[in-house]
């Protein structure tokens, strides 16, 4: 069974304008090391219909809107709270690689995906 990924939310902010910004989804999803079409889908979706909050829930979490996941302890929130974190710094540096390699590839202003304007 694959193990679910939790994108940050500066990764999925990140599709959606390159989505907005009419960049293929394939290309979307190489960029960013997305690896399924439809969460990108999901995430579009949830963008159009005003429900960004969404985007900030845990993988496989569906909250009512404001509310988190209740935890038994102090100890479990500061686990839980201390993975989430990790999952983000991996990904922002995976981010930040592949930033890092497109912009040694293109010699041309303008080319960049990654640039904003």
């Amino acid at each position: 069974m694959a193990t679910r990924v939790s994108y940050p939310l500066e990764i999925k902010m990140k599709a959606i304008e390159m989505r907005l910004a009419r960049v293929p989804v394939r290309e979307v999803m190489e960029q960013l090391e997305i690896r399924n079409k439809t969460q990108l889908e999901t995430w579009m979706r949830w963008y159009r219909t005003g429900e960004v909050h969404r985007l900030e829930q845990p993988v496989g979490k569906q909250y009512s809107y404001r509310k988190g996941p209740e935890h038994s302890s102090e100890l479990e929130k500061v686990k839980a709270e201390n993975q989430f974190l990790k999952q983000q710094l991996d990904l922002l540096k995976k981010y930040k690689e592949l930033e890092r390699r497109w912009n040694q590839k293109s010699p041309w202003p303008g080319s960049n995906p990654f640039e904003t304007k």
